[in-house]
């Protein structure tokens, strides 16, 4: 084979490769329940619409604490730079995750049929963290509120 015919044989799968996704995701939005789905979709697509790239999860807190500390601990390796958190509930899943990662958690307290006082419950296991685990809290079921935040913090460098 001349030089000529190796060249433009490769030349196809050398497009291929320029045109593949290689930008990893830079927002990890996690969740206890995939009922909760629908709720958090609303910070992906606020993520989506602005060309930021995120994945999603579903992992509970109490069901499977092992998940959650694996997922938060290798976030920063894996080139995530914010962790979006919605919990219901107890709402663990926000301080859980912030005690597993120096990287910026945002909790989305999330209401159900379960709630007490309409969500109350939620909000306060998500804004009343103890020092030194901080976690930033949006709004009863306000997931658009936490991509919008997110947002903010990657385009200040944080």
């Amino acid at each position: 084979m001349t030089e000529q015919q190796q060249t433009a044989s490769t030349e196809p799968e050398l497009e291929a490769l320029g045109n593949a996704e290689t930008e990893a995701p830079l927002v990890g939005i996690i969740m206890g329940s995939q009922s909760d789905m629908d709720t958090m979709s609303g910070a992906a697509k606020v993520l989506e619409d602005a060309g930021v790239l995120s994945e999603t999860r579903v992992m509970s807190a109490h069901r499977d604490p092992e998940t959650v500390a694996d997922y938060c601990k290798n976030a920063r390796m894996r080139g995530l730079r914010v962790i979006i958190a919605g919990a219901g509930l107890s709402a663990a899943l926000p301080g859980v995750s912030a005690a597993h990662t120096d990287l910026p958690v945002i909790g989305v307290p999330l209401s159900s049929r379960l709630s007490a006082a309409g969500g109350l419950d939620a909000i306060l296991s998500v804004a009343q963290m103890p020092p030194g685990v901080p976690v930033a809290c949006v709004g009863l079921d306000n997931a658009k509120n936490a991509g919008h935040l997110a947002l903010r913090i990657i385009r200040s460098g944080g």
